[in-house]
């Protein structure tokens, strides 16, 4: 079942990998499902279910018009959840953006067939830079990435942001020059109106009031040198806001840590798995 019809006739695409019991992966923004491959492979080799799709707008998923809030995406998320039957004993992680789509799930779902949850490297619990939320991401931050993709999407995710996103600089380069131009073409398979409106929900949906209804086993893991989604406001907020989470710092790692540090996280979802 390679799509998934969501309830406003979107096409979704899903991976659905392994036996087991069930984990769903949320992709980061602008990238789609095979960002998690290493992640997903291992899961179905320890046992578990690993099913990861393309957010709509995304991958090889449709791209309508409409649907790129939240409260779309968590409905997406419901929907390809009832449609693979991992409802029920599911584990649902989210990566950067993805992080969004959890919160949103378990709150405006009620996080229905839910046991545990996981946001890695996480734009929840709020980004946008607020006089309530000063560590925030200043909007000009905003303003100058919506800019960059008008001028020149291409350049913008080859040159300037997926480098960033690796904590790639003047003397450091976590990875390799292919795996930044792997993603950047990913990257570039989204359509231009999803990558923009998707760009503007995670960058002011407020999840806050998302946080009381994590009622569940909850895994955080962050990177101290994230300057895509800076963990103060971020992953080490979500912590004081989610009763009972873990918080798992990697000192130094960049925003993209499913990949520089893709055999840590790994392991580390397997042991939250297992707990």
């Amino acid at each position: 079942m390679p799509y998934v019809k969501t309830r406003d006739d979107t096409d979704i695409y899903v991976k659905d990998w392994g036996r087991g019991r069930p984990v769903v992966l949320l992709h980061g923004w602008p990238l789609n499902a095979d960002s998690w491959d290493p992640q997903a492979m291992a899961l179905a080799n320890a046992g578990f279910r690993a099913i990861a799709y393309d957010r709509r707008g995304f991958g090889r998923s449709a791209q309508p018009w409409d649907g790129y809030t939240y409260d779309t995406l968590a409905d997406d998320l419901a929907d390809v959840m009832a449609a693979t039957g991992a409802d029920s004993d599911a584990t649902i992680v989210g990566f950067s953006m993805g992080g969004g789509e959890v919160a949103r799930y378990m709150s405006r779902h009620d996080g229905k067939g839910v046991i545990a949850a996981g946001l890695v490297s996480s734009v929840v619990p709020y980004m946008l830079k607020t006089d309530d939320n000063p560590d925030g991401t200043p909007q000009s931050t905003f303003d100058q990435i919506a800019a960059g993709i008008k001028t020149d999407r291409a350049k913008f995710f080859r040159d300037t942001f997926v480098p960033q996103f690796y904590g790639v600089g003047m003397l450091s380069s976590p990875v390799s020059q292919e795996q930044v131009d792997h993603s950047a073409a990913l990257a570039m398979m989204a359509g231009l109106k999803p990558t923009l409106a998707c760009a503007e929900a995670f960058g002011h949906t407020d999840f806050r009031p998302d946080l009381p209804a994590f009622r569940v086993p909850t895994l955080i893991v962050h990177g101290t040198g994230d300057k895509t989604v800076p963990i103060d406001a971020s992953g080490r907020a979500a912590a004081r806001g989610i009763s009972g989470s873990q918080l798992v710092e990697y000192d130094g790692a960049p925003h993209g840590l499913n990949v520089t540090e893709s055999d840590r996280l790994t392991n580390d979802l397997l042991t939250f798995l297992g707990r």
